[in-house]
C-alpha cells in the first residue's frame, strides 16, 4: 500500500471512531428493536415464556376490522390537522414579535421557552386542573365573560381532544419559535430598510420578505410538528388517557394498551409497523412537496 492509501484508510478511521459510539447506541436502542417488531408483527406471543407463533398477516388482517384502531387513526389525524398549522403560524408571530432588540426581550423569549422543557408530567396535571369542569379558572372566566354552559374539556367527548390540542400548542411552541428566531437573525436588515424606503409597511415586510426567506424553515417545522403529532403519546395519557371513551386515543396509545394492558405484542407490533409506514410516507410526500411548497411561498 502506498503512504497515501494508508493515510487515506487512518483518516476514515479517525472518522469511524468518532461516529461509532452514536452507531452503537443507534443499533441496539433502535435498529435492533425495530427489526425485532417487524418480526414480532407476523407472530402471536404475549411476552411470556410460551413460544412465538407464526401467524402471517393475521395481525395486520384483524387492524383493518378493529373499530378502536380505526377510531385511533382518525383521532390521530384530526390531532395533526389543527396542532400542526396552529402550532406553525403562533410560533412564527411570536419569533417575529421577539425579534427585537429591546431591554428585557430575553426574559420574554425564556419564559415562551420554558414550557417545552418543563416537566410533561407537571404540565398534563397542572392543566388537569386549569381545565376542570366546575371550579377550574378557565371555565370561571368563561362565566364570568357570560358564557353560562362552558365546554367541560377533559371529562366531555366533544371537547377532551381539544384540549389536548390546546396544551400541545401552548407547550412546543415555544421550541419553535426559538427555531424561527435563529432563522429570523439571518435576514439581512439592508433588505427591511429597502422595503421602508419603498414605502412597505409592517404586513407588506412579512408577506414579502420574512415568510418567503422563511420557507426552508417552515418546511423543516411542519415536517417535524407532523412527526411528532403522529407519534404523540406522553401528553394524552397524562391529560386523558386516551378518554373519555375512546375520543382521544391515538395510534400510539393503541399499541401501548395492546402490548402492556392486554400483552398482544404481535399485535402490537403490526400496529407499530402500520403507523411506521404511515410517518414514512408523509415523511416522503414532504419532501417530495417541498419545492412545490416553496414555489408557492
Amino acid at each position: 500500500m502506498t503512504s497515501k492509501q494508508k493515510r487515506k484508510i487512518k483518516n476514515n478511521l479517525v472518522g469511524y471512531s468518532f461516529i461509532l459510539p452514536n452507531l452503537i447506541g443507534y443499533t441496539i436502542f433502535i435498529f435492533l428493536p425495530v427489526c425485532f417488531s417487524l418480526i414480532l408483527s407476523v407472530m402471536e406471543w404475549d411476552g411470556s415464556r410460551n413460544p412465538m407463533v407464526f401467524v402471517g398477516l393475521e395481525n395486520f388482517k384483524r387492524l383493518i376490522n378493529d373499530s378502536t384502531f380505526r377510531i385511533s387513526f382518525v383521532n390521530t389525524i384530526k390531532y395533526a390537522i389543527f396542532t400542526v398549522p396552529i402550532t406553525v403560524v403562533a410560533s412564527l408571530l411570536l419569533a417575529v414579535l421577539l425579534n427585537k432588540k429591546i431591554k428585557g426581550i430575553a426574559v420574554f423569549r425564556t419564559s415562551f421557552f420554558f414550557p417545552y422543557i418543563a416537566s410533561l408530567v407537571a404540565v398534563g396535571a397542572v392543566w388537569n386542573m386549569l381545565f376542570q369542569p366546575e371550579y377550574g379558572p378557565i371555565n370561571n372566566f368563561l362565566r364570568m365573560i357570560g358564557i353560562a354552559n362552558p365546554p367541560r374539556w377533559v371529562v366531555s367527548t366533544k371537547w377532551a381532544m381539544m384540549a389536548v390540542i390546546i396544551v400541545s400548542i401552548w407547550k412546543f411552541m415555544g421550541y419553535y419559535m426559538i427555531v424561527y428566531l435563529a432563522a429570523l437573525q439571518g435576514i439581512s436588515p439592508a433588505l427591511y430598510e429597502a422595503a421602508s424606503i419603498d414605502g412597505a409597511n409592517g404586513w407588506r415586510k412579512l408577506r414579502y420578505i420574512t415568510i418567503p426567506l422563511l420557507t426552508p424553515t417552515t418546511f423543516f417545522v411542519m415536517m417535524m410538528l407532523t412527526i411528532q403529532c403522529f407519534k404523540v403519546f406522553d401528553l394524552i395519557y397524562v391529560m386523558t388517557g386516551g378518554g373519555p371513551g375512546r375520543s382521544t386515543n391515538v395510534l400510539v396509545n393503541f399499541i401501548y394498551n395492546s402490548a402492556f394492558v392486554k400483552f398482544e405484542f404481535g399485535y402490537a407490533s403490526a400496529a407499530a409497523m402500520v403507523l411506521f409506514v404511515i410517518v414514512l410516507v408523509v415523511t416522503l410526500i414532504q419532501f417530495k412537496g417541498e419545492k412545490k411548497f416553496v414555489k408557492y411561498m
